[in-house]
C-alpha cells in the first residue's frame, strides 16, 4: 500500500471517529485577541491521510520517544516560566460569530511539494493567512516548505508524526507522535506549534493532557470539504461557499493523496469569499 492510498479499514475508522465527535461539544477559538467563549456545536470527524511523500516506515515500527517540552515552557510568568494552556475536554471548533464575517482556512497532512507550493501561491496572491497542520514525517523531509509556510506568516500546527488513530495509542505513543513533531516544527521554523489537530478528528483524554503539556491547544473544524474523497473541484468549491458563515473553520488537505482538486478549488472559492466580504484570518494566542 502506498502512502497515497487509504487504509483498508478507513470506513471503520471514520465510523469510530464520528462517534467520538458526536459525543463531544466544541469550544470557541480566540481570534486575534478577542475574548474566548463557549460553544455548543458538536465536533465532526473527518478524514485525513498519512503523509503522501514521507519516509517509509516498516510495519509496526514505533515512533521514537521525544523529550520535547518535558520541562515547562518558559516566558511571561515570574521566574521565566510560561503559562501552559489548560487541559481541555473538547477541541476548539469555530470562531465566535461576534467576530463578524471571519473564517479560517486549514490544511492537513503536509507539506507536500506537489501541492503545498501552489496553495501558498494562491494565499500569497490574495494576502491571506491560513493554518497548516503538518505531519512530522512530512515536515522533516520537506523542511524548505516548512520554512516557506512560516516565512509567509501562516500558522503551523501539529498533526502528529505518522497520522495514527490517537485513541489506539498508549500515552507514551501519543507523547512521541506529538513531541517529535513539535520538535521538528520548532527546529525548522524557529517557533513551537501552539495548536494541534488529532488525525481523523479522533481525540481522547490523554491527547488533551499531553497536548497541553506540550503547550498546544486542540483545534477541530466546522466545515469539512471532504476533499480527500476527490469529489471534483466544483463540489469542493460549492461546499466551501455553501457552508461559509461567520466563525467557520474550513478543513482541507494539501497532502495525503492527489490534492490537485484542492489546489484548483482554493483558486476559485478564495476570491469569492473575499468578494462576499469575508475576512480570512487565523487564531492568535
Amino acid at each position: 500500500m502506498t502512502k497515497d492510498q487509504r487504509p483498508p479499514d478507513r470506513r471503520s475508522v471514520l465510523r469510530f471517529t464520528a462517534f467520538l465527535g458526536a459525543a463531544a461539544t466544541a469550544g470557541l477559538l480566540l481570534p486575534e485577541g478577542l475574548t474566548p467563549g463557549a460553544a455548543t456545536r458538536p465536533g465532526a470527524a473527518a478524514g485525513g491521510a498519512a503523509g503522501a511523500a514521507g519516509p517509509p516506515m516498516a510495519a509496526g515500527q514505533a515512533v521514537r520517544a521525544s523529550a520535547y517540552r518535558l520541562e515547562p515552557m518558559t516566558a511571561q510568568l515570574p521566574g521565566g516560566r510560561r503559562a501552559l494552556p489548560p487541559v481541555r475536554r473538547r477541541p476548539f471548533h469555530r470562531l465566535p460569530e461576534s467576530t463578524g464575517r471571519t473564517m479560517v482556512l486549514t490544511f492537513d497532512d503536509g507539506p507536500d511539494p506537489r501541492y503545498t507550493p501552489a496553495i501558498l501561491r494562491t494565499l500569497r496572491r490574495y494576502d491571506v493567512r491560513a493554518m497548516f497542520f503538518l505531519c512530522g514525517e512530512m515536515a522533516t523531509v520537506h523542511r524548505d516548505l516548512v520554512r516557506e509556510i512560516a516565512d509567509d506568516g501562516h500558522v503551523i500546527g501539529n498533526h502528529s508524526w505518522s497520522h495514527p488513530l490517537i485513541p489506539g495509542l498508549a500515552p507514551s505513543g501519543i507523547r512521541a507522535e506529538l513531541g517529535r513533531t513539535s520538535e521538528v516544527i520548532e527546529e525548522v521554523s524557529g517557533l513551537p506549534p501552539l495548536w494541534y489537530r488529532a488525525p481523523f478528528g479522533a481525540w481522547n483524554r490523554h491527547s488533551f493532557e499531553i497536548g497541553a503539556e506540550l503547550g498546544m491547544e486542540p483545534l477541530a473544524w466546522t466545515l469539512d470539504t471532504l476533499d480527500w474523497t476527490e469529489p471534483g473541484t466544483g463540489t469542493i468549491v460549492s461546499r466551501v461557499l455553501d457552508g461559509a458563515a461567520p466563525g467557520v473553520v474550513v478543513l482541507s488537505h494539501d497532502a495525503g493523496g492527489d490534492r490537485s482538486q484542492s489546489v484548483a478549488a482554493i483558486r476559485n472559492y478564495l476570491p469569492e469569499l473575499l468578494e462576499d466580504g469575508y475576512r480570512i484570518t487565523v487564531p492568535r494566542r
